[in-house]
Formats: C-alpha cells, sequence, structure tokens
C-alpha cells in the first residue's frame, strides 16, 4: 500500500469518525436495562449515536433510516434537530441527552427513549423527550418513527390523491370539502399535486405522541397544531387542529397554510397576505360576498374617506362586530381581484413578496405602483374607483 493510501485512508477515516462525534452521545444512567449481550448493546447504543448524530443534517441523508420508513421518521427528525442548544444560555450543548428505556418488542426490534435536560442554576429544564423504534436488520439496527405502529388499529379510505386515518368515524362531507378547497388553493398557486398521507387526530398532543415526541418545551400549553413533512414527492400531515368532525376547518386559515409553504413569511407583506385570505376564504366565517357588503355600506357612509390614511391606520370598519374587519386588508383584496383577472396570480405573487411592513408601507407602495400604477397621489381616487365597480 503507498503512502498517498494509506494517508487517504487515515483522512477518511477522521471525517467519518468526525462526523459521527459532532452530537455528544446519550448518557447511560446506571439503572437503565440493556440487552446483556456485551457486543449486541454495544452495537444498539453504538446505532443510537449514529442516528442522532446525523439529526441535523437533511433527512434523506440519515443513513441509519431505511428508505420505508424515510416519511414519518422525516417528521420526527425535524423535532429533533438542534434539540442541545439553548440560545437564552447562549450553549450549544446545553441540553444533554439521556437514555431513559430500551424496552425490546418483538422480532428482535426495541422501543427506545430518551430526554434532553439542562441544568440552571442547579435547577434541571427538561428540554424535549423522544420515542423511536429500533429495528434489527441484516445484523444492522435502523431506527424509524413510531407513527405507523401508535396507529395499526385506525382506520383509512381514500379522497381524490389522499390517504386518509382516523379513529373511529369521520365526517366525510367536511373533509371533502376540505380537501376540495386544498386542490383549488394548491392549483391557484401552482403547487404541484402531490399524494397525501393524513392522520386525523383530536389535538396537538396526540400528533407528537404519535409521531414520537413525547414532550417538547415549544410546545408547552399549545393545544391545537398541525405536523407535515414531504419526501419523495409523498406529503405527510398529522394534523391535531380539525379532528375527525373537522370542526376547525375556516377557509381563510387555510389559505395562509398553503399560502405560507410556497412563499416564505419572512417576505411576505401581511397586509396583502390577509388581502388574499379575504378573498379566497373570507373572514371570521364571513365569505368575502358578505365582507365586501359591509365595506360598500362603510364607504356609502364614508363618502369623504381618505383611503390612504384608512389603510396606514389599518382601521376596523366594523367596530360594533365581535371580531375585526380591516379597510386594508379589504382594499388589498380589490387590488388582487384586479391584477389575478387582467395578469393572473404570478403577479399576485410579486405584491405578495414585497417584505414585511415598513414605515407608511414604504416597500408596499414602490411594489404596487409598479405592478399597477397605483402610487400614494392617485391611491384615494384609485380606491374610489375599485369599490364603485363593485356596486
Amino acid at each position: 500500500m503507498t503512502q498517498k493510501s494509506i494517508l487517504l485512508i487515515i483522512t477518511l477515516t477522521l471525517l467519518v469518525t468526525f462526523a459521527f462525534t459532532q452530537t455528544p452521545s446519550l448518557i447511560i444512567p446506571k439503572n437503565i436495562n440493556l440487552p446483556r449481550d456485551t457486543f449486541f448493546r454495544e452495537q444498539l447504543i453504538s446505532s443510537i449515536n449514529n442516528f442522532l448524530s446525523l439529526k441535523d443534517k437533511p433527512n434523506n441523508e440519515n443513513t441509519f433510516v431505511l428508505q420505508e420508513d424515510l416519511l414519518e421518521t422525516s417528521l420526527l427528525l425535524d423535532e429533533m434537530k438542534e434539540i442541545e442548544k439553548s440560545r437564552k444560555m447562549k450553549d450549544d450543548n446545553f441540553y444533554k441527552g439521556y437514555l431513559t428505556n430500551v424496552m425490546p418488542l418483538k422480532d428482535s426490534n426495541y422501543l427506545i427513549q430518551f430526554t434532553y435536560v439542562g441544568v440552571n442554576r442547579d435547577t434541571p429544564v427538561i428540554r424535549a423527550s423522544f420515542s423511536i423504534i429500533a429495528k434489527k436488520l441484516n445484523k444492522h439496527f435502523f431506527f424509524s418513527s413510531p407513527l405507523k405502529q401508535n396507529t395499526i388499529n385506525w382506520k383509512h379510505h381514500k379522497i381524490d390523491n389522499s390517504t386518509v386515518y382516523f379513529k373511529n368515524k369521520i365526517n366525510t362531507a367536511k373533509e371533502k370539502l376540505y380537501f376540495k378547497m386544498i386542490g383549488a388553493y394548491d392549483k391557484k398557486l401552482g403547487v404541484e399535486n402531490f399524494q397525501t398521507e393524513f392522520y386525523s387526530c383530536d389535538n396537538l398532543n396526540e400528533c407528537l405522541r404519535l409521531i414520537g415526541v413525547d414532550y417538547k418545551s415549544e410546545y408547552n400549553g399549545n393545544s391545537f397544531s398541525s405536523l407535515s413533512a414531504i419526501e419523495n414527492k409523498v406529503n405527510l400531515v398529522v394534523n391535531g387542529t380539525l379532528t375527525s368532525d373537522f370542526t376547525a376547518f375556516d377557509p381563510h386559515d387555510l389559505w395562509h397554510s398553503r399560502l405560507h409553504k410556497v412563499i416564505s413569511t419572512n417576505i411576505i407583506n401581511k397586509p396583502v397576505d390577509e388581502g388574499t385570505a379575504y378573498l379566497y376564504g373570507g373572514s371570521w366565517g364571513q365569505s368575502w360576498k358578505e365582507i365586501l357588503r359591509k365595506f360598500k355600506n362603510y364607504a356609502t357612509s364614508n363618502p369623504n374617506a381618505d383611503w390612504l390614511t384608512l389603510y396606514n391606520e389599518e382601521k376596523n370598519f366594523d367596530d360594533k362586530q365581535k371580531y375585526p374587519l380591516n379597510g386594508d386588508y379589504v382594499i388589498n383584496a380589490l387590488i388582487i381581484q384586479k391584477i389575478e383577472n387582467e395578469k393572473g396570480f404570478a403577479i399576485v405573487k410579486e405584491l405578495l413578496s414585497c417584505g414585511k411592513y415598513q414605515k407608511n408601507n414604504e416597500n408596499y407602495f414602490l411594489a404596487l405602483e409598479k405592478i399597477t400604477g397605483i402610487t400614494k397621489a392617485n391611491f384615494n381616487s384609485k380606491v374610489w374607483m375599485l369599490i364603485n365597480n363593485e356596486f
């Protein structure tokens, strides 16, 4: 073997060692019952640590996850990323991982549980606890989320391009409306219609537990939310907002969730974002037609209204009702409607992406003038024209 070959082998060995030691190994308390066979035990522990050492990399690069388990495990890996870090303590390894349980399952598989804990002034602070499944295959261990195992007795059926999983029963009428609206929104946004695996849960806690998150401090006190991941053009959604009755199905919020998958909230202008949500999904249970009717009544009652001032003040024009309706959102809905009719939704995206709020909406008006010719100087007259066109 040449000296170059030896140096290459040493370099590659060091690189591999570095890759598997960036994340500190799990601490193993003395009271944990581990497999008795020494070689088997060491192989299992080593594999767990190697799996965790890759958790901050792209999920499809984790070589300790089988391709058949990647989708649901990707969702769990997203929750594990940078779990050791504490921004408050300015310490990238403040939270230490502790192995808490190794429970044998059937077919040489194991349930592995571990917790991340930090200590601040002698007070332990729990960041998160996780459960994963360890699978023995051809003398190697691979790891996965317990989602499939936890829902093995759930029912499921197909609807369009989605498979919906649920515990007992589901409101099929609202379910069809929900997926139909997703299809319409995604078509408008130019989103590819991926195959979807959709799990209907009662709340966020159930979502987290099903995928293998036993506790995570960020979610403390949160009742409802949804988790999602995409791998190999398959979309996984574990939904803890709708419940099986789809009681919380809101077209307005659904539009926001679909839009934010396409355009980053870092560049979205909120009043324009809300304008699109008014136009395509209504607000507070009111349709766009109902909102527009109320806005027309307000305009009729205020013939000398200064729309530029109203826009910059984010005025609620329906202050007698329980929920606010913003004039700037309605104005944007009217502008968006005109842009889409004349130039298509791709140009609406340009306005949506003009950036977060600036003083006096400077970035918004720069984009608006470029796209529509509407300026601060002619804003009032142009808005009156849009309103009058709706009468």
